[in-house]
């Protein structure tokens, strides 16, 4: 049981749900990235997503894009975000997860990356461009390693992905809400309720939701649905914008909101 589980297990107990922020490793700078982390553990956060800057991020829209771009000009790399992990690793136990592309951790080299990741202190990796099906060998190496490999599903999913989403994903599974790219418009329509109760006859996993929760309201809504709250378009532009106590404070009210 890593730390993903071990979080999903006691915020359980407490019937409480998870706060998982996202910010783009390299975006102001690394130095700040590592900074950002440890205001968000601050701040209440129970995870943390550590976004990989990658030169064509395919799910991704306007706003992370931009700061990947950003992170990309400042020479952040897999490897450097993966040696900001380890240096974070003298400093807290939150849990951290990287979001990367393939194309990075095949350049690296599957398992090469894994038990680097693993040697940092990563504890789960979500490659949105690699699905399940191609993804035999990272699996098994991630399982081996005891890294959670966290995949994704969508509200076109049909009961045959989410069987075989659910049986590849640890840690927990990564439920997209909206047909699209993130920071795409929240649609609080009954689409996503529905959607998690499909998932949850097939499987107890922990169920964190992504895409489109902007603010503290959407996020508290989602938090009644799912077992995790993912928040990133709206974290990152805050952040473009100052890391001030303005930013602070919006993080503030998505803990309070998703409490």
């Amino acid at each position: 049981m890593n730390r993903i589980d071990k979080t999903f297990k006691n915020l359980k107990a407490q019937d409480k749900k998870a706060f998982i922020p996202y910010i783009m490793a390299g975006d102001p700078s690394l130095e700040k990235t590592g900074e950002i982390v440890l205001m968000f553990e601050k701040c209440g956060a129970d995870i943390v997503e550590l976004g990989v800057p990658f030169t064509d991020p395919l799910a991704d829209g306007p706003t992370i894009q931009r700061a990947a771009e950003r992170a990309l000009k400042n020479k952040a790399t897999l490897k450097k975000v993966i040696s900001l992990v380890k240096d974070l690793r003298q400093k807290t136990k939150i849990p951290l997860v990287l979001m990367t592309y393939y194309n990075p951790v095949f350049k690296y080299g599957e398992e090469r990356f894994i038990a680097d990741a693993k040697d940092a202190g990563v504890d789960g990796v979500i490659v949105p461009d690699l699905p399940p099906d191609e993804a035999g060998g990272f699996v098994k190496l991630s399982k081996k390693a005891g890294l959670a490999a966290i995949f994704l599903l969508a509200p076109t999913s049909t009961d045959e992905r989410i069987k075989k989403v659910a049986s590849a994903s640890t840690g927990f599974i990564y439920y997209v809400s909206v047909t699209g790219i993130t920071g795409a418009q929240l649609l609080l329509d009954g689409s996503i309720e529905k959607s998690i109760d499909s998932i949850r006859k097939i499987t107890d996993k922990p169920v964190a939701v992504g895409f489109g929760v902007s603010t503290p309201d959407e996020a508290a809504s989602v938090a009644g649905l799912a077992d995790g709250v993912i928040v990133g378009s709206a974290i990152v532009k805050k952040a473009s914008e100052g890391l001030n106590r303005e930013f602070s404070d919006f993080v503030l009210r998505l803990r309070e909101a998703i409490k």
